[in-house]
Parts: C-alpha cells; sequence; structure tokens
C-alpha cells in the first residue's frame, strides 16, 4: 500500500475522530439521517391527519435534531477529510460530498425558520416546506452514495487491505 493511501486511513485526531478501522462520522451521520428522514414522514402525516399540528410541530423539532447532528458529524468528517492527500479522486470526492452536506444543512436551517416563522407551525406543513426537505433528501441521498465511496470504494478510514485480508481466514 502506498504512503498516501495509508495517511488517508489514519485519523488526523484519533481521540475525537474515532481510532484506526472505526471512524466515528458514519455513525454520526445516523442522527441527521434518521431525524430528517423522520420530518418528512411527520409533514406527509400531518398533510394527511385531521389534526395536523402534533405532527407539524414534531416535524419543525426533527429538522432541529437533525441540523444539530449535521454539525457534529460535519466536524468529525472534516477531520476525516483533512487525512486525504489533496489532488487525489478520493479528495476531490470527499469536497463534493462535504459541500453537498452542507447545501443539504442549510435547506433543513432554512426549513427550521420558515416553520418556526408566524409562532410556529400551524396545521398542516406547507407544499412548499414539504418539497424543499424532499429536495434536501434527494441531495442527501446523493451525498451518501459518496460518502459509502469513500469509505467502501476508496477505503479511506478504514482497515488496510492486509487487515482486511485476516478477516477472510479460515
Amino acid at each position: 500500500m502506498t504512503s498516501e493511501m495509508q495517511k488517508a486511513k489514519q485519523p488526523v485526531v484519533s481521540m475525537v475522530s474515532g481510532p484506526y478501522g472505526h471512524p466515528f462520522h458514519p455513525i454520526l451521520v445516523t442522527v441527521p439521517i434518521g431525524a430528517w428522514v423522520a420530518s418528512v414522514v411527520f409533514d406527509i402525516g400531518s398533510r394527511i391527519v385531521d389534526d395536523p399540528q402534533f405532527l407539524a410541530r414534531g416535524a419543525m423539532w426533527l429538522v432541529a435534531i437533525g441540523v444539530l447532528g449535521a454539525l457534529v458529524a460535519a466536524v468529525i468528517g472534516l477531520l476525516d477529510l483533512l487525512a486525504i492527500p489533496t489532488g487525489t479522486t478520493a479528495f476531490r470526492t470527499g469536497l463534493v460530498h462535504m459541500s453537498l452536506n452542507l447545501a443539504v444543512t442549510a435547506a433543513f436551517v432554512v426549513g427550521f425558520f420558515w416553520r418556526n416563522s408566524g409562532g410556529g407551525p400551524q396545521g398542516a406543513v406547507s407544499w412548499g416546506q414539504l418539497v424543499l426537505s424532499l429536495v434536501a433528501l434527494a441531495a442527501l441521498g446523493v451525498s451518501g452514495y459518496l460518502g459509502g465511496q469513500l469509505a467502501y470504494h476508496y477505503g479511506v478510514r478504514v482497515a488496510d487491505e492486509a487487515t482486511q485480508a485476516t478477516g477472510f481466514q479460515h
């Protein structure tokens, strides 16, 4: 393995970003993903039920939880990105992944303030708010695909080939 590849697999600050082979970023992203997917489910539910207020309010707070979780995941993800040698395909993929995640988070921040304007949700979530969340989730899906490429295709922050081979011995 080249020294460039080995460098990409080592954390910048292991106490914060997780030990070699067990990065924290992938587990932290489950918080915003789960919260934002649940918020869309609540949004759709608010358009269906007779008393939509509680679902609209719940969706608003799920959006906020997702934003807070995304900020924590972003800090750890940035540490992982800094370990990747610049000028590489993996680094460029990481930059696109990060940029998409920042745009998604910004969209959900806008959505939170939009939902909270005028004293908070009054009835069902508006079609505009629902569409914003759906577009942001679609972008998050693309970003997640790129994150998977970083980990599973390029091996960023996961075990080197020699370590992986030990798992396939009898």
